[in-house]
């Protein structure tokens, strides 16, 4: 089968970084054709002049729209591209040399219609954008699940680095209309319908991520809140290990508890766990600030997950109240 590759990138209000990962895309050694397609979401502030500059070096075919949200506007590209394979990037990532030659031989010896591949945080990025990324992707946080092998045949792939061919996009009519969760919505779908999804370990991007504390706040209690409305849509996929960060959060209380009743056992074990966060990230970074700030984002992530997951399963799950009318801010109208 002769692939042809197409760049699905949503942007609003992001024209910054369209111009990095453009950059970046000029200077990937790939020897054949492919597209880029960029799509504004009804952004105030567009990124046409930035993609203009690029237009002689690669390409672009650029559409503006209406905000209708990120997996409307990647589903809106994909109709329009020219491509028999998409890949899917949001706006903040950085592409390596080798991306779109490690997806490609990857393909070739394995083809899947969906893949998705790991982020990792570039030299370039600020300390807090460091530490975040070590907290959603370490082993000690997450299990490292973005980039375990092993987890190939039932890989969830995330919107920031996924690929899926054209035939699985039309058969599952692509992205749904929450948002954040819209990309395990489609990789539950894709299963559903029998196709097959893969990690490609070597297809790395450098994902930003949130710029401060209070934004990637808000974006990993979103993922919280989405996690029930997915358990509830696809039952069979639902995980113990949804309930960690939760169960991370009802611990700490517990050992603030018992500490200030003079009982010190499970609040030390909680402070080995964030020590060996503090070293984990020290050592990734060689930084000992960034690893102070290690500490910062994994108490905020649990916290903003845990919170928003309980918050979440309490109205979906016990009070059975309709997703679309209980968390009306999680889903777009088309």
């Amino acid at each position: 089968m002769k692939i042809s590759y197409s760049f699905i990138i949503p942007v609003y209000n992001r024209p910054d970084e369209i111009d990095e990962l453009l950059y970046s895309m000029v200077a990937m050694e790939y020897d054949k054709d492919y597209e880029i397609v960029i799509v504004e979401d009804g952004s105030s502030e567009t990124s046409e002049e930035v993609v203009k500059k690029y237009q002689d070096q690669l390409n672009i075919s650029y559409y503006q729209k209406i905000n209708t949200g990120p997996g409307d506007s990647r589903n809106y590209g994909m109709r329009k591209a020219v491509g028999t394979y998409f890949l899917i990037l949001d706006s903040d990532v950085i592409l390596p040399v080798d991306y779109l030659a490690s997806v490609d031989t990857f393909l070739s010896k394995r083809f899947v219609h969906c893949f998705g591949g790991p982020d990792d945080a570039h030299k370039s990025f600020t300390k807090l954008q460091k530490a975040i990324s070590y907290s959603m992707t370490s082993y000690l946080t997450t299990g490292g699940i973005r980039g375990k092998k092993n987890t190939t045949n039932t890989f969830q792939p995330r919107s920031f680095n996924m690929g899926i061919s054209k035939e699985a996009f039309e058969a599952s009519e692509g992205f749904g209309n929450i948002h954040p969760g819209e990309d395990p919505d489609l990789t539950i779908r894709l299963w559903e319908l029998g196709y097959q999804t893969a990690l490609i370990p070597e297809a790395i991007v450098f994902h930003k991520r949130r710029i401060s504390w209070s934004k990637f706040y808000i974006q990993v209690h979103k993922f919280g809140l989405v996690r029930p409305i997915l358990n509830l849509w696809h039952p069979a996929t639902a995980k113990i290990t949804y309930w960690f960060p939760t169960l991370f959060l009802i611990y700490v209380i517990f050992s603030m508890v018992t500490a200030f009743f003079g009982y010190w056992f499970f609040m030390a074990i909680l402070m080995l766990y964030l020590f060996i966060i503090l070293i984990g990230a020290t050592i990734s970074y060689q930084s000992i600030s960034i690893g102070i700030y290690a500490i910062v984002a994994v108490l905020i992530q649990f916290y903003g997950y845990g919170s928003g997951f309980l918050k979440s399963y309490y109205y979906i799950h016990w009070l059975k109240k309709v997703p679309e009318q209980q968390f009306k801010h999680l889903f777009f109208s088309k």
